[in-house]
């Protein structure tokens, strides 16, 4: 299947999710997260504000902060490539683009993300056997992605159904070394 197939099949499955199942398997997902030990030590962690029927992050990024992890968001640039800046609780988020909600600290640079011990990125699928995911199309993650280190840890949340092994990957795609579903961890190494 091609990519905006696929696209629309996973878009139009999160879709038919009921706001009850969306809620429950964001619970689990933030919980099994938040239950391993390299989450519980990475001082400072890229992850994203969710939107939609994406797994939800926002419960996610405060705990990471009150834990005591500094967290970064993405600003997307108007190039869509993501700019980075520190998350200081939830009333330091204002609309950016499109709508979406970005922390108003001062912008760090799309290098930032290559000091963060841990990446936490949306996708709509990832391959369970090469761990290349599928994003909305706009290849902003995956630069992000580009200049993360090989050994950090980067992870992906999807829904049940979400990994699969049909993911069309082309050369730009970037691979996540984890992906968590309601269902657990996996490791994609």
């Amino acid at each position: 299947m091609d990519k905006l197939n696929l696209r629309r099949e996973l878009i139009s499955a999160r879709a038919s999710l009921t706001p009850a199942q969306l809620r429950a398997n964001s619970i689990k997902i933030r919980e099994t997260l938040l239950d391993q030990p390299w989450v519980q030590m990475a001082g400072l962690v890229a992850c994203y504000w969710s939107i939609g029927t994406e797994p939800e992050t926002h419960g996610l990024v405060f705990a990471l902060w009150k834990h005591g992890a500094t967290v970064m968001l993405p600003v997307l640039r108007d190039d869509d490539d993501l700019d980075w800046a520190v998350y200081d609780g939830p009333d330091t988020l204002a609309p950016g683009r499109f709508g979406l909600m970005e922390p108003v600290d001062t912008r760090r640079g799309t290098g930032a993300i290559r000091t963060a011990a841990l990446v936490i990125v949306p996708a709509l699928a990832v391959d369970r056997r090469s761990g290349v995911r599928l994003g909305r199309g706009g290849g902003s993650y995956d630069r992000a992605l580009s200049r993360v280190g090989p050994n950090v840890p980067t992870v992906a949340l999807l829904h049940e159904g979400e990994l699969r092994e049909d993911v069309p990957a082309e050369p730009h795609d970037r691979r996540v070394r984890f992906a968590i579903t309601p269902v657990g961890l996996t490791s994609l190494k």
